[in-house]
């Protein structure tokens, strides 16, 4: 089972995706979900498959909610995954004096 799929990211939120069936496009995104969401930005298309592995999403999860609702969408990592990788200078920086 194949989906081309459209991924789109959100002006508001860093590393914050829509993944939407390319030929419903938005149509099925929640109109409240769009307007948390931002303006989506289209990013790529991408062909989805169950062989196919994703960097942060279960591939088998978006293609279950593409089906299902139409739409994945995929939240940004935890702050503290962003804190671990910042330089060590840049922590000591926010030490209180």
């Amino acid at each position: 089972m194949k989906r081309i799929c459209s991924i789109y990211r959100s002006p508001k939120k860093n590393e914050m995706y829509l993944y939407v069936l390319k030929s419903d496009a938005l149509a099925r995104v929640p109109e409240g979900l769009l307007t948390a969401f931002g303006a989506p930005h289209h990013a790529f298309d991408l062909v989805l498959s169950p062989e196919r592995q994703l960097a942060r999403e279960d591939i088998h999860k978006v293609l279950e909610n593409l089906d299902a609702q139409g739409y994945h969408l995929q939240m940004p990592p935890p702050e503290a995954e962003y804190i671990e990788h910042l330089p060590e200078e840049l922590l000591r920086r926010n030490d209180p004096i």
